[in-house]
């Protein structure tokens, strides 16, 4: 390159030279040309020929040394370890129960003993159910045990689109997207829709997998009052108030309203009537997480739209679940084909993950078969709750938390002894104590909830979780409000 401009200076410079000089110049200047040439050809060879230097010689360890090293090598851990400062006060589940031997079903088998199980989610008590298992075997020998990859890249199989059709379907709705894990679900599809500038209202007990959607949107969030109606219709006014003085903001801004059937923290089911009813009336899109009332609440299982009657095409987003009244896997967003198809591509869970396994996807086409055709144990489920709720509505010690319907009852402690007021930390420690009672005495299965207290946006207060089966009888759910009254006497009536 170097040669090729000083030709190009030369050349220019030549018409300019006295004649003597010229003739002297160009018979020069291609002697200087090759030996140029020459020197970069044996500066090139010298690089290629050159020997390594080697400072230091290879260095052979024994056996010995090799061992030595080895065993002084302390690897970095895979995962930070658990910090237990960040989960609620009280005793560490592991720490009461151990390891679980046998699937949740209606009884759960926890280090060679046989628990009455009310800890784990099987509403409809399907996880019992033979003709699951004979469905996961057959499509274990026609798909194997895997999906090998996310639905746009070769994940997808016919059962994922079947099951995606049967829920649409189920609900009345264009189409479905079926997600590989119920928590992902609605974590993904919020950011999907709201951005940076939206503006989100959101009810302050939602669950965590909607307030980590809510965080990732990275949107305005205005939480309002429990079910506190009316404190919604003050923000809703207030923002209108907002768009009505900044007006070209105004248009960029997007207005969404997250709320669940049941909330998984109260047990309580939304006034979607009413909520519905307000955010049309201000244009709020509005997101509904079915995860817990999905084949719990309506006179077939459709969830609340059916039970409050609630025409479902004025929702504009609804995310279920199958972990839960299914005893499948996965979660999935329906909704119409507009909204779906913006899901599949913009929806990180959806679109990075790997896609549901086969097995699976069978499990949950059969489950929801099932509950079709037999719409009689979502009935059954119903009153089964609407009796445990009143057997526990009778304990000395506990008043329980959450609609009659709701198949996850909260009971939390009464104010007791009079004007004694109890810590936090007090009562986390009461009620593992009276877990640990009925798990000895009554071999009964029962688990307080854990809160990451410092990122929940309202840490609920500590509380015994109950799960309701279908499957159980009223002796037996006599026997656990028993149960837990006397171990509520032998901790407080001392």
């Amino acid at each position: 390159m170097m040669i090729g401009i000083l030709t190009m200076v030369f050349e220019d410079v030549v018409p300019y030279l006295p004649e003597d000089a010229a003739r002297l110049f160009n018979f020069l200047f291609p002697s200087y040309h090759v030996l140029l040439e020459t020197a970069l050809i044996v500066w090139v060879l010298w690089l290629l020929l050159r020997k390594k230097k080697h400072p230091e010689a290879k260095i052979v360890l024994t056996f010995e040394e090799e061992e030595q090293i080895i065993k002084a090598w302390k690897p970095k851990p895979l995962v930070p370890p658990t910090n237990n400062d960040e989960f609620s006060k009280g005793d560490n589940i592991t720490e009461i129960w151990g390891s679980v031997e046998s699937r949740p079903g209606k009884h759960i088998v926890i280090n060679n003993v046989k628990y009455l199980n009310l800890a784990t989610n099987n509403y409809l008590g399907l996880v019992d159910d033979p003709a699951l298992d004979k469905e996961a075997e057959r499509c274990i020998r026609k798909y194997g045990v895997g999906s090998c990859g996310p639905r746009g890249f070769y994940g997808t199989v016919d059962v994922h689109l079947e099951l995606e059709e049967k829920i649409a379907k189920f609900l009345g709705l264009e189409e479905t997207a079926l997600y590989s894990y119920g928590f992902s679900t609605i974590a993904s599809a919020i950011p999907s829709y709201a951005k940076a500038g939206d503006v989100i209202f959101a009810d302050e007990q939602v669950n965590f997998s909607i307030q980590k959607g809510l965080q990732a949107s990275r949107s305005t969030i205005k939480y309002f009052r429990h079910n506190d109606c009316s404190y919604l219709q003050e923000l809703l006014e207030d923002q209108q108030r907002y768009d009505i003085s900044n007006p070209k903001k105004a248009k960029t801004i997007r207005r969404f309203c997250v709320v669940e059937g049941i909330y998984s923290k109260t047990g309580e089911i939304c006034p979607l009537k009413e909520i519905a009813a307000m955010c049309r009336k201000s244009k709020v899109r509005i997101f509904v997480d079915e995860t817990l009332s999905f084949g719990v609440l309506g006179a077939t299982g459709r969830g609340i739209t059916e039970y409050l009657d609630v025409p479902i095409r004025d929702l504009d987003l609804i995310s279920g679940s199958l972990e839960h009244a299914m005893s499948a896997f996965g979660g999935f967003i329906v909704g119409p084909s507009f909204v779906v198809d913006h899901q599949r591509i913009s929806g990180l869970g959806y679109c990075f993950s790997a896609s549901l396994p086969p097995l699976l996807a069978g499990v949950g086409i059969k489950s929801l078969s099932l509950m079709e055709k037999n719409p009689l144990m979502v009935r059954d489920l119903q009153e089964k709750c609407k009796f445990f709720h009143k057997a526990l509505d009778a304990l000395d010690h506990f008043y329980v938390s959450g609609h009659e319907l709701s198949p996850v009852k909260h009971i939390l402690l009464k104010k007791l002894h009079g004007s004694v007021q109890f810590t936090r930390d007090e009562k986390c420690s009461a009620l593992s104590r009276i877990i640990l009672i009925v798990k000895e005495v009554n071999k009964i299965a029962l688990v307080q909830p854990s809160y990451l207290e410092k990122q929940e946006a309202l840490v609920p207060e500590p509380s015994i979780r109950l799960a309701v089966n279908r499957l159980l009888t009223r002796d037996e759910i006599k026997i656990v409000v028993c149960a837990i009254q006397d171990a509520s006497q032998r901790v407080f009536d001392i």
